[in-house]
């Protein structure tokens, strides 16, 4: 499969990428972003494009893919409202817009958060933008459309863009997964869930962490 990935600059993006160019079902990566992601390897092609709100310039090298990625995101600490949905909804959404007409049979994997409120009428800011911006990606004509919930996401060593958070939390990872294995994910995990999902489908569009520990496994339902 030839897939697309969005926030590889980021620890989500980067380590999705990561399982990517180590997947032997992955011939091609092309990699989207602001800046380069420092990253040499035969299978990746990398586009950089300074404007993620108009991405039009770069549609013709967009196209010929079977999936995409979209791990980029920012935190809402801070933001109000209108900031927040510039940067998540707009833009997601205007380069989901520009891939859906030109890869009909493509796969769109959204990386959102456990909390996501589907109503778009919560209290909480980020999740009601969130919500809406998994509701019209569902609604987007893709192959497939779906909603990544992973929640705490254990990093991958050796990687160098690990949030300095997750990396102080890392050593509670093993005695939280063996009180709670469904609901604590890898960030490998995570990678090969997307790749699984593009081979195979699944029966929901929400993908919460025991469905990405499924499909990491190669498992259906």
């Amino acid at each position: 499969m030839k897939v697309i990935v969005t926030g590889a600059t980021g620890m989500v993006g980067e380590g999705v990428l990561h399982r990517c160019l180590i997947h032997q079902d992955v011939e091609q990566v092309l990699v989207i972003s602001r800046k380069s992601c420092g990253i040499s390897h035969p299978k990746l092609v990398e586009v950089i494009h300074p404007d993620f709100s108009d991405l039009r310039p770069a549609a013709a090298q967009l196209t010929g893919y079977d999936a995409c990625f979209f791990c980029l995101g920012v935190s809402s600490v801070g933001m109000k409202e209108e900031e927040y949905t510039g940067l998540t909804y707009d833009l997601t959404m205007h380069m989901a817009n520009l891939l859906a007409g030109a890869n009909p049979e493509m796969v769109f994997c959204y990386v959102t958060g456990m909390s996501t409120d589907s109503s778009e009428q919560g209290k909480v800011m980020w999740a009601r933008v969130k919500g809406r911006t998994e509701n019209a990606l569902l609604a987007l004509p893709f192959r497939g459309a779906y909603m990544f919930r992973p929640g705490y996401i254990h990093p991958i060593k050796g990687l160098k863009h690990t949030h300095a958070y997750y990396r102080a939390l890392s050593w509670l990872y093993h005695p939280l997964k063996l009180l709670m294995p469904n609901q604590l994910v890898t960030l490998a995990e995570l990678g090969d869930a997307m790749i699984q999902l593009v081979k195979s489908g699944y029966p929901s569009p929400i993908i919460n962490p025991k469905d990405i520990i499924r499909l990491a496994k190669g498992e259906q339902s």
